[in-house]
């Protein structure tokens, strides 16, 4: 499967222009799609040395992506005359998706096991009622 996934508040709690701190489980998540043969793409509004320092700041906690803002590695304006920066990839992991961004625990499974976010709430949802006793009801003689 081929991925998109932004930084700022994504990877990296939002702290455009400087890095934030990283996000929980974001790299770690990251580098076992990787390992599991899945294309990363770094996707971001950054670009010129700040779009540098992202992708160093990746590469030196284990990240190599496939691309970084384009399809593929080699892809340029010169070799492609419909270059659009709008990317051809299967999933995006942005923190401005609709619903906001889970965490990368549930990033993680939703890819693994091909399902979708309605998913994972609906099993946390059956999971936690499982789980939930309604108190005992009291009667007025056990006052």
């Amino acid at each position: 499967m081929t991925i998109a996934v932004d930084f700022d508040g994504t990877i990296v709690e939002h702290k455009y222009p400087k890095i934030g701190r990283e996000k929980p489980f974001a790299i770690d998540t990251l580098k076992m799609l990787i390992k599991e043969g899945h294309q990363i793409i770094l996707w971001s509004v950054r670009e010129g040395e700040l779009l540098k320092e992202a992708v160093d700041w990746c590469r030196d906690r284990g990240v190599e992506f496939y691309a970084v803002n384009r399809d593929y590695p080699e892809e340029t304006t010169d070799n492609n005359p419909n270059f659009s920066r709008k990317l051809k990839v299967d999933m995006f992991i942005d923190d401005r998706n609709l619903g906001g961004l889970p965490d990368w625990g549930a990033i993680y499974r939703m890819i693994r096991e091909n399902h979708t976010w309605a998913d994972v709430i609906d099993e946390s949802t059956r999971i936690s009622l499982e789980h939930y006793r309604p108190p005992k009801k009291r009667h007025w003689w056990q006052l």
